[in-house]
């Protein structure tokens, strides 16, 4: 690993100024992107002290966030209405007043466009909105997931408009956001961060940032390697849920239950780190991050066949659960054609309010293309909007013994704790099972189907 060398001195008054603002906890923050990488940091600089001021372009989120109150899962509530009331955390859409910040935090989405390019439009606009009031003496830190090449290639010239010199004027690095929502033991302060810089003084200046809230900072030669560890995580996640995915649809063809199998393949203590099977891959990571990639690659001729296929592996298991669903409504005579499917869970995950390139999405849209009459129940998701190529909108209704019993057919995407599981089965006259959440259920088990 690399080691951090201190190379600031005096023959750089600006560097060593806004290092000895950083270790002082002086230096004002600003953090572009109010969701769900910018609060949660946000909130950790303004815990040891930093004066942050949170930009973004919604002002619902600004509203909120200087009113202290907390619209993020990974957010405690009472941290940030203390934060607000001190008025060490405050928000705005005024994008003037990076001027007044020391350190310039970009937090914002990097989404794939219609064809599966990265669009990196909101990082542009950021930038834009840094160049046109940079000052020297600042740090600029990039957090979003992107491609290798992002902070130097597409950055750091929007910066140099300017007319400030990288590494002497201001400083750039990049450090990717490692946030699991919902992950109760790893939260930003103890997740360890990768950081890489565009020269020494920015490595200096990034690692002294980061290391005041965070235990752990893993320094690396650049920001291409910072950016390449990222897409580098999540596509070895993608890759391993691919390969378990496959599992799962040979297991269906063989007869056998595929979470048996995964469950005694992981007593072996050594030589596998265990994923499961679902219904698609969700969140804004996995499903994105290897696009990423790939797309990266074809610049240098290369293609990433082995990534490729996970991808094309993890889209298609979401046709194979609406065929499951085909095949258990037919085994009790009925078409899904006006068929009532009621879906529990609609979170890309359990326990937390993320809808983002759900798999529920893509599976409900292809039913409600069949005509099938679709329901869901999900306490964390209240209502789905039209989004990611699926037009459906609907509102949570209550999970009763009513409405499961009115069902044609209960699938269960998304296996939050909350949900009792024997009452769904006890109730519901069949039930399609992605998620292995019905595994402790005794009775009725001819009513389950487990894909």
């Amino acid at each position: 690993m690399l080691e951090i060398k201190k190379v600031i001195s005096n023959d750089n008054p600006i560097a060593l100024e806004l290092k000895n603002k950083i270790e002082s906890h002086t230096a004002q923050v600003g953090v572009i992107g109010l969701g769900y990488v910018g609060l949660p940091l946000a909130v950790e600089k303004g815990k040891v002290g930093f004066p942050v001021l949170g930009f973004d372009i919604d002002p619902y989120k600004v509203e909120k966030v200087n009113a202290g109150e907390n619209y993020i899962g990974d957010v405690k509530d009472e941290e940030l209405k203390e934060l607000a009331e001190k008025k060490i955390l405050k928000a705005t859409t005024d994008f003037s007043k990076l001027a007044d910040c020391d350190v310039v935090i970009i937090c914002v989405p990097t989404p794939l466009t219609v064809t599966r390019d990265p669009d990196v439009s909101y990082m542009k606009s950021a930038a834009d909105e840094i160049a046109r009031n940079i000052r020297p003496g600042q740090i600029i830190t990039l957090e979003s997931t992107t491609y290798p090449g992002t902070t130097q290639e597409v950055i750091l010239p929007i910066l140099e408009k300017s007319g400030l010199v990288v590494g002497k004027d201001f400083f750039l690095a990049f450090s990717p956001e490692r946030v699991d929502p919902g992950n109760k033991r790893f939260s930003t302060k103890n997740t360890s961060k990768v950081v890489g810089g565009v020269t020494p003084y920015c490595l200096e200046i990034a690692y002294t940032l980061y290391i005041q809230t965070i235990v752990n900072v893993v320094p690396v030669s650049s920001p291409a390697a910072a950016e390449l560890t990222k897409v580098f995580e999540n596509t070895y996640r993608a890759v391993n849920i691919a390969l378990v995915n496959e599992m799962m649809l040979l297991c269906d063809r063989m007869g056998l239950d595929v979470w048996e199998v995964v469950e005694a393949a992981s007593t072996k203590p050594f030589g596998i780190h265990t994923f499961y099977p679902g219904p698609g891959v969700g969140g804004h990571c996995i499903p994105i991050d290897p696009f990423y990639l790939t797309w990266k690659a074809r610049e240098y001729d290369f293609h990433t066949r082995f990534i490729e296929l996970a991808g094309e592996i993890n889209v298609e298991v979401s046709y194979y659960v609406v065929n499951k669903v085909y095949r258990a409504l037919n085994a009790q005579n009925k078409s899904v054609k006006d068929a009532k499917i009621f879906v529990l869970g609609v979170a890309y995950k359990k326990d937390i309010e993320d809808l983002r390139e759900s798999p529920a999405l893509i599976i409900m849209e292809h039913l409600r293309k069949e005509g099938a009459v679709l329901s869901y129940h999900d306490p964390y998701v209240s209502i789905i909007e039209p989004h990611g190529g699926s037009t459906v909108q609907l509102e949570s209704i209550a999970l009763t013994p009513e409405a499961l019993s009115a069902a044609d057919c209960v699938l269960i995407i998304t296996d939050h704790s909350d949900i009792d599981y024997e009452e769904v089965v006890k109730y519901a006259p069949l039930v399609v099972d992605t998620r292995n959440a019905t595994k402790d259920v005794k009775a009725m088990r001819e009513k389950i189907y487990k894909i």
